[in-house]
């Protein structure tokens, strides 16, 4: 006997409305977008399109976010990113699709990700061959997709080299370009995007603008540290400098926070011995000195093997000297001097001398071993800001001091860098002040932990620090920023805000291009 009870009936009436509305909106949508990879399909490109294979474009060394876009475009050509974009923008809002171009994948928070969208891999451009020019003011003319550490190599093969760098190389031209590109060197150079003479860049319309001080300047300062917003940078003519063939490489430790800082500001004002300027926290580690020892030469090794880290709170300034080897006697004597004036703890004086391509590639290094351990493809909850000089002591006092209990997660780089050096004309946004710091806190959580290590501990002390940051009104800016609405979006451009929006609609009218940094948003035409 067959029997029936009234709830399996409401059950069954409610699985059969929602089947039928899901179809609906199913349908609807289908209706509204009608054939988006035939439509692309039939667009007329030197490259291709793959629909099948795309869920690497859904990742990044982030390792948060995941939206897996409709199509992967594999460019050859300009040519085919200018066809693309001007396709989807002479759709309008009758589709939702959008474009991100993406690099070498290290955003962090799926910034160069589509949903449903296409991501172009720009690694596969092939439409500028890398050009090396020497001269008075020589320069090297490149793809967007090309990587720092082939600029590099290609470079040095003319006794040449970019000036300014980032501390990691294998990054894209356009990448760094959309933020900014800082290191060690920006004191003396600017970030990077202060040392390009000319940009090639595909606008949200697809048009393709040469553009640079005197060309299209609107354009170009939009593009450099717009995160991508404006336009897709397929080639850039970066300047160059007369390579080193050798570095100094030297570290030493403090206890107190204000005469390390005193030391850094004093190193990257006037005339400085260095080219190089960075430094780092050390929190309750063990054996650290004992660890660099691989890598650098104690000048007092009794002294340096009785040092003892354990549980302290220490500040470690990290610096580099270029030379040739024939002027390795002065460098010697400029180096002693300099080192005089600091005020260090004597017996943490480490110093290495490796060639000038060693030095800029130290990350990659690092880099092999964290993916031979497996550490590498693991989250990075990466928090870096910009906090102005005034306020770095009372930054210090309460991170250092209180929320962080330890650096074992990754290391927090800590360094200042002159305004002067940055064009307030560019996109990206800094502090104020002529002097301000880069405080970066480079996480890597360890998968599936729960304590202070796991994702999501790191998570809540991020934002404990940006908390902080908000109540005590430091007037701290987010580098590499990453925000949820557009409220927060419109507190970090601050002023610069209207600008901002101004340059969107008219370069990227319909909000088509990178909209994984979630800052503008398509309108869609329902009907």
């Amino acid at each position: 006997m067959l029997v029936s009870f009234p709830g399996q009936n409401n059950m069954l009436v409610l699985r059969s409305f929602m089947i039928l509305f899901f179809s609906c909106i199913t349908i609807k949508i289908n209706l509204c977008f009608p054939s988006i990879p035939s439509s692309l399909k039939t667009l007329s490109i030197d490259g291709h399109f793959d629909f099948e294979q795309v869920e690497h474009a859904a990742k990044d060394f982030g390792n948060r976010y995941s939206y897996i876009p409709l199509a992967v475009l594999y460019p050859k050509s300009v040519s085919d990113i200018a066809t693309t974009v001007n396709h989807v923008w002479q759709i309008g809002g009758g589709s939702e699709l959008k474009i991100a171009a993406r690099g070498h994948g290290h955003s962090l928070q799926g910034q160069a990700q589509a949903h449903r969208g296409v991501v172009i891999n720009m690694e596969s451009l092939q439409g500028h061959k890398m050009q090396v020019h020497t001269g008075n003011f020589p320069y090297v003319d490149v793809s967007g997709g090309e990587l720092w550490i082939n600029i590099l190599r290609e470079s040095l093969k003319h006794g040449l080299a970019p000036k300014s760098w980032t501390d990691y190389l294998h990054l894209t031209v356009g990448g760094t370009l959309s933020n900014a590109g800082i290191s060690g060197q920006a004191f003396r150079h600017g970030p990077q995007i202060s040392n390009v003479y000319q940009l090639e860049v595909v606008t949200g319309k697809g048009e393709v603008v040469n553009c640079s001080e005197k060309q299209n300047s609107d354009l170009f300062h939009s593009v450099l540290g717009g995160l991508g917003q404006f336009g897709i940078i397929t080639r850039a003519r970066i300047s160059l400098e007369p390579a080193p063939e050798m570095v100094k490489w030297i570290r030493m430790v403090y206890t107190d926070f204000a005469t390390f800082t005193r030391d850094q500001e004093k190193l990257i004002s006037g005339k400085s011995t260095f080219d190089y300027v960075e430094g780092f926290v050390i929190i309750n580690r063990t054996g650290l000195l004992n660890n660099w020892r691989s890598s650098f030469n104690p000048q007092d090794p009794l002294q340096a093997s009785q040092f003892k880290s354990d549980g302290r709170t220490l500040f470690c300034l990290e610096l580099a000297k270029y030379f040739n080897h024939e002027d390795m006697v002065l460098v010697n004597q400029e180096i002693k001097t300099s080192l005089s004036q600091l005020n260090h703890i004597p017996s943490t004086l480490f110093i290495s001398e490796v060639p000038y391509m060693e030095f800029l590639d130290r990350v990659h290094i690092s880099e092999i071993k964290l993916r031979s351990r497996g550490l590498w493809e693991v989250p990075h909850p990466w928090l870096n800001l910009f906090i102005p000089k005034s306020k770095i002591h009372s930054f210090a006092q309460e991170v250092f001091g209180n929320i962080l209990t330890d650096t074992s997660g990754g290391p927090i780089l800590i360094y200042p860098v002159n305004k002067s050096k940055w064009d307030n004309r560019t996109s990206v946004v800094i502090p104020e002040e002529d002097v301000f710091y880069l405080v970066a806190f480079l996480s890597s959580a360890v998968p599936s932990s729960t304590g202070n290590d796991g994702l999501e501990q790191i998570l809540i002390r991020n934002k404990r620090i940006l908390d902080f940051c908000e109540i005590a009104g430091l007037g701290v800016k987010q580098y590499l920023p990453h925000f949820s609405t557009q409220g927060e979006w419109k507190s970090h451009f601050g002023p610069h805000w209207e600008a901002f929006t101004r340059r969107k609609s008219t370069y990227d009218p319909s909000a088509i291009l990178a909209p994984g940094q979630r800052i503008f948003q398509k309108l869609i035409a329902y009907s």
